[in-house]
């Protein structure tokens, strides 16, 4: 059961069969990023989808790797972990990194499940990393997000 608040999305196995989806993750903060690249890349088998796997440095780079992606798979998720330091550079990835994936998805036409934490603390990335006793699993949520809306826009499209 999700945390108050969240999508109970439930993707049924094998209703990924015959899509391609690309999964990228940042290497910053890997006992973190590690866990929702690893989380996202199941939920997806699972369900039957042809993964291809990247990882880049950090989260800067995911929108440039996705877009790339974008051309040739079928919907993409993006995986990191912005931590809050004492500088104003935190709301600065986080911003660009945003957008960037939003862009991406808004100018291919195709999902791009948001898997990148940005948080306060080390605390909450666990708590949101599918850790054992967390409550949320943010890389397992963006590849369920980005396969669902997948089918969705497929839905939409057969109807046009």
């Amino acid at each position: 059961m999700p945390a108050e608040g969240l999508a109970d999305i439930t993707i049924a196995p094998g209703s990924g069969a015959g899509l391609r989806i690309a999964v990228i993750s940042a290497s910053w903060n890997p006992e973190i990023t590690d866990r929702l690249h690893e989380h996202a890349v199941a939920a997806l088998t699972e369900a039957g989808v042809l993964v291809k796997q990247w990882r880049v440095a950090g989260a800067v780079e995911l929108p440039v790797v996705a877009a790339e992606a974008a051309r040739t798979f079928d919907a993409v998720v993006a995986n990191g972990c912005v931590i809050r330091g004492e500088t104003a550079h935190f709301d600065y990835v986080c911003e660009a990194v945003t957008y960037g994936l939003t862009r991406v998805s808004l100018d291919s036409g195709k999902p791009v499940g948001n898997g990148v934490l940005t948080v306060e603390n080390q605390q909450q990335a666990v708590d949101r990393s599918g850790a054992e006793g967390a409550v949320e699993d943010k890389g397992r949520d963006a590849a369920n997000a980005a396969l669902h809306t997948l089918l969705v826009l497929k839905d939409v499209r057969s109807r046009g």
